[in-house]
C-alpha cells in the first residue's frame, strides 16, 4: 500500500510541476489585464549598453536582470533564414561589409559584432531561431517589422513553441494588415497597433477601426491552461503603442480613446522625439525620471520601451510597479 500511495504521490507530483506556468505564460497574460498596474519594460535591441546590439549576450543580460519583453530587428539573407540585426548592412555592427539581402548565412556567421564602441567582439550574429529558443518560456519577444514577414516566421514559431510570447506590430490600418497575413496575424500572435501622430493624420480614425472591429473571442492557450477573451471590449487589440513628437490635444484624445477602451496604452522612452521629450536621457543623465518615465506613468502607460531597461526596473521597483 505505501509504495501504491508514493507512486500516486510522484505521479501527481509530475503532472503538477508538467503544468508549473512559465514566466513567458505569466507575461503573456499580464499583456490582457487591461486594469493591471504592473508596468512590462521591453529592452529596445536588449541590453545593448553592455553587450552588441541584438546579441544573444544582449538579450541573456535582460533575462537575468528582470526584463519582460526584448525588442528584436530582424532581416533575411540571401538564402531565406531570418537574422537578428537592426540595420540593412552589416557595416555597423561587424566586422564586414555588404547588405544582408546579397549574403548568405554562412557568410554572415563568418563575421563578429561589434560592441557599442566598435570594437570587434567574439559575439557573433544570432538567427531569428537562436533567440526565439532562448527566450523560450522566459521572456516576451516583439520582432520588429514582423508584420512583413509573419507568413514566413509563423512556421518558426510554431517549430519553437513560441507563438504565444511573441509580439507583432504595425503602423497599417486594420484592412491593410487583412490583407497582408493568409495566417490570420490579429488572433495568432499578441497584435498591437502603432499609431504615430506625427505621420497618420486620420490617427482617431485609425484607433476607433481597430476598436470596431469586434474580433472572435480571443482564446489563449497556455499548456493545459485556457484563457477566453469575450467579444467587445476585450476583443480589441490587448494594446497600442503611440509615438509623438509634441503634447497636442490630438495626443490627449488618442491616449484617452485608448485607456476607456480596455485597451493597454505603449509609450517609448528610447528619445524624445517618440515622447514629446519624456525621455531615457531625461530620467538617467538629468536625474530626473519623474519627469520621463513619471510623466509617462501619467498617462496611463503599462507598457514602456527604454534604452536603460536596469534603471526603469529600478524606478518601477521604488513605485511599486514591477
Amino acid at each position: 500500500m505505501y509504495r501504491i500511495l508514493l507512486s500516486i504521490f510522484l505521479l501527481l507530483g509530475s503532472i503538477t510541476a508538467g503544468m508549473a506556468e512559465t514566466r513567458a505564460e505569466k507575461l503573456a497574460k499580464e499583456i490582457y489585464k487591461p486594469n493591471s498596474k504592473y508596468v512590462l519594460v521591453v529592452a529596445h535591441r536588449g541590453d545593448w549598453r553592455n553587450a552588441p546590439e541584438n546579441s544573444l549576450q544582449a538579450y541573456r543580460n535582460c533575462i537575468d536582470m528582470g526584463v519582460d519583453m526584448i525588442e528584436i530587428d530582424i532581416h533575411k539573407t540571401q538564402d531565406n533564414q531570418f537574422i537578428v540585426m537592426h540595420d540593412a548592412t552589416v557595416d555597423r555592427t561587424t566586422n564586414g561589409k555588404g547588405k544582408i539581402a546579397d549574403m548568405t548565412l554562412a557568410d554572415i556567421k563568418k563575421l563578429y559584432l561589434k560592441s557599442g564602441h566598435g570594437i570587434k567582439t567574439r559575439h557573433r550574429v544570432p538567427t531569428l531561431e537562436e533567440v526565439l529558443l532562448l527566450a523560450k518560456d522566459k521572456i516576451l519577444v516583439n520582432i520588429d517589422k514582423g508584420d512583413n514577414y509573419f507568413d514566413e516566421i509563423y512556421e518558426l514559431l510554431l517549430k519553437t513553441g513560441t507563438e504565444k510570447q511573441v509580439v507583432i506590430k504595425t503602423y497599417d490600418n486594420l484592412a491593410t494588415i487583412q490583407s497582408k497575413s493568409k495566417n490570420d496575424i490579429i488572433h495568432k500572435s499578441i497584435f498591437m497597433p502603432i499609431i504615430n501622430l506625427d505621420k497618420q493624420e486620420d490617427a482617431e480614425v485609425v484607433v476607433d477601426n481597430y476598436l470596431h472591429v469586434n474580433p472572435p473571442a480571443f482564446e489563449a492557450t497556455f499548456k493545459d491552461i485556457i484563457i477566453h477573451f469575450p467579444e467587445g471590449r476585450h476583443g480589441n487589440p490587448p494594446a497600442f503603442e503611440v509615438t509623438f513628437k509634441t503634447e497636442t490635444p490630438k495626443l490627449f484624445r488618442v491616449l484617452n480613446k485608448i485607456r476607456q477602451s480596455g485597451s493597454k496604452l505603449w509609450i517609448n522612452s528610447l528619445w524624445s522625439s517618440l515622447n514629446a521629450g519624456h525621455d531615457d536621457d531625461l530620467a538617467v543623465e538629468e536625474k530626473c525620471p519623474d519627469e520621463a518615465w513619471g510623466w509617462i506613468l501619467k498617462q496611463g502607460a503599462t507598457i514602456i520601451q527604454t534604452d536603460r531597461p536596469m534603471q526603469l526596473i529600478q524606478y518601477l521597483k521604488k513605485k511599486h510597479r514591477h
